[in-house]
């Protein structure tokens, strides 16, 4: 295998893994919140949490990736949230677990500025599609393991044992990352490359549009994310174990339907369509179809049903998060990649920081759900609005290459 091939099935895995790190506590949250009598709003704020250090540290990780080895920064991250996910496991206090999730962010800041500066290094505008859409796999089935897995974990042998055993048995994707992934030649090559100014990187107005566009994914991917099992098991009356089944499914068609989208909107590039063409149209139809699905799951009376217009919704949107990536690292290229991954990123889990905990004060206060998705069907509508006019054409900004 290809040292790149190899390099990009380790940076699958490490996204995997940190989506099974932060969705732990979605799966186990009906039995946390018994054992530790938490409130609803308590729980949403426990969700949001984690975004309050992951969003705000994506600057600094761009950074990160942009001036130093990004081999060894990633190393040190992964280390990071591994551990704080197995500290998880032995807290005992509100006060302790929302630490535990701060720094559980703090160390996953770091993982999709990292991806985007070696990606856009090392695959063709061509092959990002595939590139990107493996990598959205493992943040698929991270999820979708931790729901499924975890899940009847936590049914046996309870919800601390899932912390410990994910967070120390996740340490030993360190093995290889550290023996094949390569290191970048002289530390000052890597800031020669870092030359574009938060200042011009900020002034554009593509940032802004990918930017609200990732806030609208955000909003809606974290709604599911860290809600749904709550919403199986409390509005629609599912087991630990059915809801392990059944709402792992989302996840799984959306792995499926991302590498599609990858594929296809790579094919058609090579076919001699336009990078705008082909990237905007998979992003506006991703947004709009998930839309068009997730307001019936709400509606709908059948608990069936509802899982099943949530699971296409889902399918619809993997069209969408197969290309967001490879819009940004065309637009940024590689003397902006890691800060432009870090501002998008940052701005985008505000959305993490905000679908948690206003879900939680919706479900506190009306004790239904339903309010939740209505809000979760606008943002994603307006998430298609900034890919179909905001954002202009898809192609490499013009950098004035300034220093810092």
């Amino acid at each position: 295998m290809k040292r790149t091939n190899l390099v990009l099935l380790l940076l699958v895995i490490s996204v995997g893994i940190n989506y099974i790190d932060r969705g732990a506590l979605s799966v186990s949250a009906p039995l946390l919140s018994k054992d530790l009598k938490l409130a609803p709003d308590q729980l949403g704020l426990l969700f949001s949490a984690f975004f309050w250090s992951y969003a705000v540290l994506q600057l600094v990780g761009g950074w990160l990736v942009d001036r130093y080895d990004v081999k060894l920064v990633y190393a040190f991250s992964y280390g990071l949230w591994s551990l704080a996910t197995a500290a998880t496991g032995l807290v005992t206090r509100f006060d302790a677990l929302v630490g535990a999730r701060l720094a559980l962010g703090a160390g996953e800041s770091v993982a999709y500025p990292a991806v985007s500066r070696i990606l856009v290094r090392n695959f063709k505008e061509e092959e990002r599609g595939w590139a990107n859409a493996l990598v959205d796999v493992g943040a698929k089935v991270g999820p979708g393991l931790s729901t499924l897995v975890g899940g009847l974990v936590v049914n046996e042998i309870g919800w601390r044992a899932l912390f410990l055993i994910v967070g120390i048995g996740s340490l030993v994707w360190l093995i290889p990352w550290l023996i094949f992934a390569p290191r970048e030649a002289k530390p000052a090559v890597a800031a020669k490359m870092a030359s574009v100014s938060f200042g011009e990187l900020l002034s554009k107005r593509q940032l802004w549009a990918t930017s609200l566009g990732m806030f609208c994914l955000g909003y809606v991917w974290y709604f599911l994310l860290t809600w749904l099992p709550s919403y199986l098991v409390s509005e629609r009356g599912f087991s630990m174990r059915d809801m392990a089944t059944l709402g792992s499914a989302p996840f799984w068609v959306m792995a499926v339907s991302t590498m599609i989208g990858g594929r296809l909107s790579d094919w058609w590039i090579r076919r001699g369509s336009s990078p705008t063409l082909v990237r905007r149209a998979f992003a506006v139809a991703g947004l709009t179809g998930c839309g068009a699905l997730l307001l019936p799951a709400a509606l709908v009376s059948s608990a069936g049903a509802s899982v099943g217009l949530i699971t296409g919704a889902c399918f619809i949107m993997g069209f969408y998060t197969s290309n967001v990536w490879a819009i940004t690292q065309t637009l940024a290229g590689p003397e902006a990649a890691g800060k432009w991954s870090g501002v998008q990123n940052a701005i985008g889990n505000l959305g993490g920081v905000a679908s948690p905990y206003i879900t939680g004060l919706i479900v506190a206060r009306l004790g239904s759900f339903w309010w939740a998705f209505v809000a979760s069907t606008a943002v994603v509508a307006l998430g298609a609005f900034c890919y179909l006019v905001l954002l202009g054409q898809i192609k490499p900004v013009s950098w004035r290459k300034e220093t810092q």
